[in-house]
């Protein structure tokens, strides 16, 4: 109890923590997100933005909102020195901190990326300025882990090292999978949508064990083993992509044609009103087979308990 009550006493408001390096990054960080998200919802609302690609433009948006508000919680938690008890009571906080800012970094990356190949053009000013301000908001999520992991050489528990970052790196591929998959025309084919319900059913298992393994205090609460039911998680996620890159495959390559287009949601005289179905399959198929590896991976990591992955 008295290391509890001296736990708490040690919570104050700590405004120097906004002017360390990290702390200036953070503030970058949330600035560019922000601009980045409301040039990009204002110029939406103008022209919807080539709605063509609708899925890829709503999670632009969605990693422009996220990113900097998870960022600002972690700001004002470590102002006001809550991290402490955090730490103390339910998390490995400095484990969290780095590997939210991994997980940001691959995701305002990406996003970026992804924005500047669909959506700039000649006369589109606001998308260029999304796309410098969405590369300049990666490049300080990246910035931020390069000072955590070199500068302050933090180690981490779960997220911010290998096998924790590994599981968001599949989460995140298949994030890609699901965007693409609106503008497949899956549901033409009965096969098609077994291979999204393939996709579907990993998707919440891998944030429930990232989100177990955050939360130390309640793993040990569970009334089994985590890490033997991951390796069985595991397994079954081989055979679900097995089956989806073998079944996706041969629909994408085999019988239709290769350059199969169908025009985009709006009328508005855009750059590309023209989206073709094949690639957006083809985009499906590689990312399924980068995951199959990843899963693949995974579980051989997982059985012979490599790099800190774990099987019970």
């Amino acid at each position: 109890m008295d290391a509890i009550k001296q736990t708490l006493s040690e919570a104050a408001f700590t405004p120097s923590t906004l002017i360390s390096p990290r702390g200036i990054l953070h503030i970058l960080e949330i600035v560019f997100g922000t601009i980045a998200f409301s040039v990009s919802a204002y110029t939406g609302s103008i022209s919807s933005y080539w709605v063509s690609t609708y899925s890829y433009w709503i999670y632009c948006k969605f990693t422009w909102f996220f990113c900097p508000f998870v960022t600002l919680i972690i700001t004002i938690i470590e102002l006001v020195k809550l991290d402490i008890p955090l730490n103390m009571f339910c998390m490995d906080w400095p484990d969290f901190a780095t590997g939210m800012a991994m997980t940001s970094t691959l995701m305002t990356l990406s996003v970026a990326i992804m924005y500047a190949n669909f959506y700039p053009c000649a006369t589109c000013i606001n998308a260029w300025v999304v796309t410098i301000f969405a590369f300049l908001c990666g490049v300080a999520y990246l910035v931020e882990v390069l000072w955590d992991k070199i500068c302050k050489k933090k180690k981490g528990s779960y997220l911010a090292v290998l096998p924790g970052f590994w599981k968001g790196l599949e989460a995140f591929v298949n994030c890609i999978i699901f965007l693409s998959l609106p503008l497949t025309a899956y549901f033409d084919h009965g096969w098609l949508i077994m291979c999204v319900i393939a996709y579907i059913l990993p998707f919440p298992f891998i944030l429930l064990i990232i989100v177990v393994n955050i939360l130390k205090k309640l793993k040990k609460c569970l009334p089994f083993n985590l890490d033997r039911a991951v390796f069985i998680f595991l397994i079954i996620c081989v055979v679900l992509y097995v089956f989806a890159a073998i079944v996706w495959s041969i629909y994408t390559f085999r019988g239709h044609p290769r350059y199969e287009c169908r025009r985009g949601y709006n009328w508005v005289d855009t750059p590309r009103d023209l989206y073709c179905i094949y690639h957006f399959r083809l985009v499906v198929a590689i990312f399924t087979y980068i995951n199959l590896i990843l899963f693949i991976v995974d579980l051989v990591f997982t059985l012979f308990g490599i790099c800190g992955f774990k099987r019970g």
